[in-house]
C-alpha cells in the first residue's frame, strides 16, 4: 500500500522528534523544534524544557536534574544533520507532490503525553528583511516561549 503525502510528512516530523529525544536520552519535559525553508535555504534547530527550565541544546546540562547529557560538538552536529536531512526530505516530498512547502514549522512535543502540536507558516519570516536570519527567528521563539512559560 502506498503511503499518503500526510503519512510521510508526519513520519518525517516524528523522526525529528525522535532525534531530539535521543539527544537527551528521553529525559526532557518538552522538545521545541524549529524548521525554516526560505529561498531554498534550510534551517533545523531545537531547544528543550527540562526540570522547568528552557534550555538550548548545548545548555541541557544546566537543567539541574542530576543527569549528565552528552553535549559534544559531534553529537550536536549529528542531531542538526539528521534534522536537516529530514527537512530536505519534507522539501522534496512537497515538491514532488506539488504541495506548497511551509516556510516555517514549529513543533512542540510533550514527552509525558507523547503528543505534539505543529504550527506551519507559508509567509516569509526573514529572507525579505535585511536584518534577520533564521537563527534570529529561532532565538525570538526561544525567548517568547521561555518568557511566557517561565
Amino acid at each position: 500500500m502506498t503511503k499518503s503525502f500526510e503519512d510521510i510528512f508526519s513520519e518525517l516530523q516524528s523522526d525529528m522528534v525522535s532525534i531530539g529525544l535521543e539527544y537527551v536520552n528521553n529525559k526532557a519535559d518538552y522538545i521545541y523544534i524549529y524548521c525554516a525553508c526560505e529561498n531554498k535555504m534550510l534551517t533545523f534547530d531545537l531547544f528543550y524544557k527540562i526540570n522547568g527550565k528552557f534550555l538550548h541544546k548545548h545548555k541541557v546540562n544546566d537543567a539541574g536534574n542530576g543527569f549528565e547529557y552528552n553535549v559534544s560538538m559531534e553529537r550536536m552536529r549529528q542531531v542538526l544533520h539528521i534534522g536537516t536531512d529530514d527537512l530536505e526530505k519534507i522539501y522534496a516530498l512537497c515538491k514532488n507532490d506539488n504541495r506548497e512547502m511551509p516556510t516555517e514549522i514549529k513543533i512542540i512535543y510533550n514527552v509525558q503525553t507523547n503528543s505534539f502540536e505543529a504550527q506551519y507558516s507559508y509567509d516569509l519570516q526573514y529572507s525579505n528583511k535585511d536584518n534577520l536570519t533564521s537563527d534570529d527567528i529561532f532565538e525570538q521563539w526561544f525567548n517568547e516561549v521561555s518568557s511566557n512559560n517561565g
